[in-house]
């Protein structure tokens, strides 16, 4: 005896709230543990641009955090570069203040394909026992050739040598603009100039190759067959070592190291 249409929609009713519960249970008891991982692979990408983590190594969330204790977070405005204590380190978003009308700006026309900006931005300072700083950490973001690159520059105490680089979230093609991720173009980085002598950002990805950072401080070999990402590269950067970006900061620090 078949049976009744009734039974089966209330069946197949049945069995969709059951799934949906387990779902959103799932979800529920899952959503702590992906928080953590995602702080630890941001703390990681901090980690490899200030040289305190390798890209061929496989670090324990223990080594993580225990490495990751010796800097300092701060959130900062960008208009002002100075320190905003009021806002809590641990739970500050920029990508969802920036997508925070209230908690953003529109961004000025600007090479990096950037539309908002958020008031704030939260930055890494690796300093000494003395408080004398040995590193800074800055997020950048702009746009490649298929989508926005997200990253970390460090730069070193004198706030114009590039210490290094890193992306932990992009879109680029393998092999071509996804070497943005190889060790061996990001060890290219280090010790070229990122300012001027007038404090502009002149860092720059070139088409071809440049040569060694002291010879040749403010270029950096192209990605071959990648020409729009590196554009991108040149751009974002060029863009979050201004004004508009993390320039006011960085003329804040500057100002303390000459007291």
């Amino acid at each position: 005896m078949h049976a009744s249409v009734p039974y089966h929609l209330w069946f197949s009713a049945a069995v969709c709230v059951v799934c949906a519960v387990f779902v959103s249970s799932s979800a529920v008891l899952l959503r702590e543990r992906q928080v953590v991982n995602q702080a630890l692979d941001m703390q990681r990408n901090v980690l490899l641009a200030t040289g305190l983590a390798t890209d061929d190594e496989q670090l324990s969330r223990e080594d993580v955090e225990a490495r990751f204790a010796k800097i300092r977070q701060i959130v900062i405005n960008l208009r002002t570069g100075e320190e905003a204590s009021e806002i809590d380190t641990a739970t500050f978003d920029q990508r969802i203040a920036t997508a925070d009308v209230s908690k953003s700006r529109e961004a000025q026309p600007n090479n990096a394909g950037l539309r908002r900006i958020a008031n704030h931005a939260l930055v890494y300072e690796l300093r000494e026992a003395n408080d004398k700083l040995d590193l800074v950490v800055l997020p950048v973001r702009g746009l490649g050739l298929w989508g926005m690159l997200y990253g970390f520059i460090a730069l070193d105490a004198d706030l114009k040598t590039i210490h290094g680089l890193t992306f932990y979230e992009h879109k680029e093609t393998p092999g071509l603009g996804g070497e943005v991720d190889n060790p061996r173009w990001k060890a290219l980085w280090s010790g070229r100039q990122a300012f001027d002598a007038s404090a502009e950002p002149t860092i720059e990805v070139i088409k071809g190759l440049a040569g060694p950072a002291r010879d040749d401080p403010h270029r950096v070999d192209g990605l071959a067959g990648a020409t729009m990402t590196s554009r991108g590269v040149t751009n974002l950067l060029q863009f979050w070592l201004g004004s508009d970006g993390f320039g006011p900061y960085l003329d804040v620090l500057r100002r303390r190291m000459e007291i």
